[in-house]
């Protein structure tokens, strides 16, 4: 199957660009070891590199009131190729469960995980629950037979009959349920939780991964997603239906649940006006329709309070239909390329600059340390090839070079035993770090917590609970901050005197960046408050809110803790790899420049002779720095998207 359009040409562009970076990091690791420059920390530092590239994932989530169609939209994007529906998408409400479409790269195979509804009378989070397979019901899907799979995928719509009461404590607003015709007094629920669909798809495959949400009672009823999953999606796309414009309960969910604070969203939201077929008139003329359409997409533009650019009007089924029959004027009308245009220009872009901005910086940082130590081991060559310029050899130009470099020798190899002294120091600080954000203290905070919610018996009491914990949480974060700046500051003290004594500029200590952890923790502290203001939460019972806060907002803070414990635990051993990369580089490099210097010494050698195999040396050295400024250049080439940007405004300039 071959996925066509805009779309899945820059994505495979975007996974080729990072293909070329991990060959590139290849090139270099190789590179050091040929040049005996290389070192366990180096290859450590480059694995990192490797492992961030490899599991980069890039979510949209696709959010809107039932009937928009989402699910339709999704099928014309990603599944036109199957030539059929494959996601369940009908007149009324179709995907009853929150539903990730992606490929399970480690496992390598196409799946359905289902997750009964039953457990959200649990104790575990959504995120405990991924961690234990046997909870969730599993069905194998066979890309091979499409219509056996779009059979296996309806099981996603299904719902089952349950009481009232049942609905409630399942956590349904019961008024937002449609009733069980078949048998009365009974409503239905979703028979599942959460569905999560490996599948093996050009675009998945390269790291996309798809929400599907199933409207407002599903974002209200399942509080990990509202506080969780969905804020922290890079794009939201918001559906909407074009012969409707924004009802009050599109922006019900807007508002609530889109437009918000503390939602992440950095690559954007954006607003699709669907079903415009409904508009077509052909009576009237394409004018006519272009022109209430544009006027609709204005008014939905100003509902929202968003650029007219991000509001696209487009026809999610005739776009399926004109693909499916490969119609290229009907999938022209039905505008999706403008879709899969965006999302190539300001969601691909966001996540190109994310690995520009944190893992090109260190590629090339550790790059330029390799290209100083080139340059001064040619400058060291080049002043011996002057001890042979003449007749005969000039010994003692060649002894005082071996003893120059025999100081240089011992100061190097002074730094590196200082350096190792430091890092020691480095390390004990970095311990200070850790306990900070030791898992054992957060328990505790999390147990005391728990137990203060349970014994309340008032709203403000629960309140004070909640509060508490954050006020715990962001404490320690202060703390965390005060030690993280003594760490930088020593750190920096100690590039400092080795940039003050060798006359270094580049060199420079891998920054901690704890601030942006304290960030976390205080936008997690707004979503609480809106949390503990919800009315949904005002009037529930306590211990389901006891046990809602701790699946949504503890769980939300726990994944915050452990990556800032990550980040300080890996930091006293980065902060110093500049500078020692850089010393034992030099180290390695004068070790051998006073062996060869010693035996130039020792030995007659014709000058002639000498000359021309230093020349072979230098031309075989300066091939290795063209070498690296290859990689560099490779390495510096700008993303697909930048080049596609490039070409646009080239040819909008002719």
């Amino acid at each position: 199957m071959q996925q066509q359009g805009t779309l899945s040409r820059q994505v495979e562009a975007y996974h080729q660009w990072k293909k070329d970076l991990i060959r590139q990091m290849g090139h270099y690791r190789l590179w050091l070891q040929n040049n005996d420059l290389f070192s366990d920390d180096i290859g450590q530092r480059i694995r990192n590199g490797v492992e961030l590239l490899l599991e980069d994932e890039l979510t949209i989530a696709f959010v809107g009131e039932f009937s928009r169609g989402k699910t339709e939209l999704i099928n014309a994007l990603f599944f036109s190729g199957y030539g059929q529906r494959m996601l369940p998408s009908q007149a009324g409400r179709t995907t009853m469960c929150p539903t990730e479409l992606f490929f399970d790269r480690e496992q390598g195979q196409n799946y359905l995980n289902l997750l009964p509804i039953e457990t959200r009378t649990g104790e575990l989070s959504l995120q405990q629950l991924r961690k234990q397979p046997e909870r969730w019901q599993r069905f194998e899907l066979d890309e091979h037979q499409p219509d056996l799979m779009r059979d296996v995928l309806a099981e996603v719509a299904r719902t089952k009959s349950v009481s009232p009461d049942y609905a409630r404590d399942l956590g349904f607003n019961e008024a937002m349920l449609d009733q069980d015709r078949e048998n009365p007094g009974q409503v239905l629920v979703p028979a599942w939780r959460h569905a999560l669909i490996s599948i093996r798809h050009p675009l998945f495959e390269q790291g996309l991964r798809i929400l599907d949400t199933p409207g407002l009672n599903a974002l209200g009823s399942e509080p990990e997603l509202t506080y969780s999953m969905l804020p922290r999606a890079h794009a939201v796309i918001f559906a909407l239906s074009a012969d409707a414009g924004v009802t009050a309960s599109d922006m019900a969910l807007w508002s609530e649940h889109i437009d918000t604070r503390d939602a992440d969203h950095r690559a954007g939201r954006f607003a699709v006006l669907n079903k415009i077929d409904v508009l077509w008139d052909d009576l009237q003329g394409e004018e006519y329709t272009a022109a209430a359409i544009e006027r609709i997409r204005g008014e939905t533009a100003d509902h929202l309070g968003i650029n007219h650019r991000d509001v696209i009007p487009l026809s999610a089924k005739q776009a399926l239909l004109g693909r499916v029959r490969q119609d290229d004027a009907l999938f022209a009308r039905s505008n999706l390329d403008q879709l899969e245009n965006l999302i190539v220009q300001r969601i691909l872009t966001y996540k190109e600059q994310l690995i520009t901005q944190n893992l090109i910086s260190d590629l090339l940082g550790m790059l330029q340390n390799s290209q100083a130590n080139l340059k001064a081991r040619l400058d060291g060559l080049e002043q011996e090839r002057e001890a042979f310029s003449g007749a005969t050899t000039d010994k003692a130009t060649l002894r005082r070079l071996a003893e120059r470099a025999q100081k240089d020798y011992e100061f190097y190899n002074k730094k590196l035993i200082t350096l190792r002294s430091s890092r020691r120091l480095m390390d004990s600080q970095g311990d200070i770090l850790a306990k900070i954000l030791d898992e054992d203290r957060f328990e505790a905070h999390a147990d005391k917590v728990r137990k203060m919610m349970s014994k309340s018996w008032t709203t403000a009491g629960m309140n004070r609970a909640m509060e508490q914990f954050f006020e715990l949480i962001e404490n320690d974060m202060a703390n965390l901050l005060s030690e993280a700046h003594l760490a930088e500051k020593m750190a920096t003290g100690i590039y400092s005197r080795y940039n003050e004594h060798h006359g270094t500029h580049h060199l420079a200590p891998t920054p901690l960046r704890v601030g942006r952890h304290m960030i976390a923790v205080r936008d997690l502290r707004k979503k609480a408050r809106r949390f503990r203001i919800s009315p949904k939460n005002v009037l529930t019972e306590q211990s389901v809110l006891v046990r809602r806060f701790f699946n949504v907002m503890v769980s939300e803070a726990r994944q915050l803790h452990e990556r800032a414990r990550k980040d300080v635990e890996r930091w006293p051993q980065q902060a110093l790899l500049p500078v020692m990369q850089y010393s034992l580089e030099q180290k390695q490099m004068l070790e051998h420049q006073i062996r060869r210097l010693r035996e130039m010494v020792e030995t007659d050698r014709n000058s002639r002779t000498e000359r021309e195999r230093l020349d072979k040396t230098i031309a075989g050295l300066q091939r290795q720095l063209a070498m690296t400024n290859a990689m560099s250049r490779q390495i510096r080439k700008p993303p697909p998207s930048t080049v596609q940007q490039k070409v646009v405004n080239l040819s909008g300039a002719v």
